[in-house]
């Protein structure tokens, strides 16, 4: 379920880190996970700063920690050690107090396949409390800008992977959120599709929503992203602009990069 808003509070008390920089959307400061039943961390003392406005790309090969990092984030599972600040209006905030302007979409689909679009948004926006009028136009809004007005109150289960793609990312937005969490929202779907649901996510960086995007499609990430982070076997290796990474190791292209970082061994 999105965020867990009904999750318990968690009894984990948050200690305030002071920061000079108060541009910030989120710190991370020496994040680990170490999975149960696991000898291998799959973070291992991960810090970084995200910033109000950033189009920021987690990227990595299989198992470098991407999914594990998005979902501490969200709250949607805990780091074994380190810590997180939520900041808002320039004040420093826990998970907690975030929860209703938090957005994700995640890898896996995540709504009811024999509803419509229409009563998907209607369920999960009512989790958010938003009023029944504002989340009415709200819905409208999104099914339009998403090209899913005449499918509105046609059942999930017969649609095209684009198109449930596209319900996927109007469930993760419509609560308007200010932090936004993207766990390849493009896998699987056609090019019309990619390009519709990419050009939705710019114009929404540009009202001001942060986003955190992790994907394998690196001509899309190049692209879409204006901040580049690399995670290697739960290492992070690097985190820059893709313009300054680019010219400091004499690449054209985030694929390039990327392997030339990684390696091009097989990876599990």
């Amino acid at each position: 379920m999105r965020l867990r808003l009904w999750r318990k509070k968690r009894s984990k008390s948050w200690k305030r880190l002071n920061y000079n920089n108060m541009t910030s959307a989120i710190e991370i400061r020496d994040i680990s996970k170490l999975y149960s039943k696991s000898e291998e961390y799959s973070l291992k003392n991960v810090s970084l700063k995200i910033n109000r406005g950033d189009k920021i790309g987690i990227f990595g090969p299989n198992g470098a920690g991407k999914t594990t990092l998005i979902s501490i984030l969200c709250g949607i599972i805990e780091q074994s050690k380190g810590e997180i600040e939520y900041l808002k209006e320039g004040r420093i905030t826990d998970l907690n107090s975030m929860l209703f302007k938090i957005g994700f979409v995640p890898q896996d689909l995540s709504l009811y396949s024999e509803l419509s679009p229409k009563q998907n948004l209607m369920y999960f926006g009512s989790l958010y409390s938003i009023p029944k009028k504002k989340l009415q136009i709200k819905i409208d809004e999104l099914l339009s800008v998403l090209g899913l007005t005449k499918v509105a109150n046609k059942k999930i289960h017969t649609f095209s992977g684009g198109m449930k793609r596209r319900v996927n990312l109007a469930i993760g937005i419509i609560n308007e959120p200010e932090i936004l969490f993207l766990d390849e929202p493009t896998v699987g779907v056609d090019v019309q599709s990619k390009n519709a649901i990419m050009s939705y996510l710019d114009a929404l960086n540009k009202k001001g929503t942060t986003i955190i995007y992790t994907s394998h499609h690196m001509n899309e990430g190049q692209k879409f992203c204006n901040r580049f982070v690399l995670l290697d076997k739960g290492n992070l290796i690097v985190d820059d602009s893709m313009e300054s990474l680019l010219s400091e190791h004499n690449e054209e292209s985030l694929e390039s990069l990327f392997l030339k970082l990684t390696g091009i061994e097989y990876r599990d």
